[in-house]
């Protein structure tokens, strides 16, 4: 049973930063892409980075330099570092495995819950 488990979430001031980590199990994780998507009120869901098996990066635009995305095979964790936030970074955020740059992946967490105040 795949089982991916987000945390970091939380209420932070525009400008602040932070960290979100999602486990994974169930799943041969050093083999799998994962990413992070987040999905606003009244909006739909939508990527915000993704990483692959070598480490390739993708971002969505409104991302570049301010977030990273990276993992970590041995904890089977993946992980979005998020600065400089702006109330327009406030959604809830899920973790999403087997990723590829051409289609989402099968399995997804339960997410969690990101608010910027400004």
């Amino acid at each position: 049973q795949v089982q991916l488990v987000e945390s970091g979430g939380g209420l932070v001031q525009a400008g602040d930063s932070l960290k979100l980590s999602c486990t994974a199990s169930g799943i041969v994780f050093r083999f799998a892409g994962m990413a992070w998507y987040r999905q606003a009120p009244g909006k739909q869901r939508e990527l915000v980075a993704g990483i692959i098996m070598n480490g390739r990066t993708t971002y969505a635009d409104s991302v570049k330099g301010r977030f990273t995305i990276s993992r970590d095979n041995a904890k089977k964790e993946v992980y979005l570092q998020m600065e400089n936030l702006s109330p327009e970074d406030t959604g809830v955020y899920y973790c999403n495995a087997e990723w590829s740059p051409q289609r989402i992946g099968r399995y997804w967490g339960q997410g969690t819950q990101v608010t910027v105040s400004s």
